[in-house]
């Protein structure tokens, strides 16, 4: 009897820390279907979506973290769009052929006209330098 009694109340301590790290927590997770709801929604005015989203853009996600300002996210877009998205994007001189525009990073997947998307965290230190 007394292990039934303590499995429930570990299950009850685990349940409300789910549910208190849920509720409280600082990453938000968002799905798109299709630029339109992104647009609806205002995730681009909310800096979450890069505004460089191509008009065929579908199955959009996009994760937030509300403190440290970090953003990841995805989408698929359809072939129509792809030279001019490309076009937009600068490659770096790297070894992983990730792209950038503005103040995102880029890793596109031509064969499956799917891209993951980052932003490039800029730190308060090197923000207040740059005003000085």
């Amino acid at each position: 009897m007394t292990k039934k009694i303590l499995v429930a109340i570990l299950l009850f301590f685990v349940g409300v820390y789910f549910v208190l790290t849920s509720y409280f927590g600082d990453v938000q997770i968002n799905k798109y279907a299709d630029r339109d709801t992104v647009i609806q929604e205002k995730a681009i005015e909310k800096g979450w979506v890069p505004d460089i989203l191509p008009k065929s853009a579908y199955d959009i996600s996009e994760t937030h973290d509300t403190d440290t300002h970090e953003i990841f996210g995805s989408f698929y877009y359809r072939d129509t769009d792809e030279a001019k998205l490309l076009s937009q994007l600068r490659l770096l001189p790297d070894a992983n052929e990730t792209y950038m525009w503005k103040d995102f990073l880029f890793k596109v997947d031509k064969a499956k006209k799917h891209i993951k998307y980052r932003n490039k965290i800029v730190s308060k230190e090197n923000t207040t330098r740059k005003r000085n």
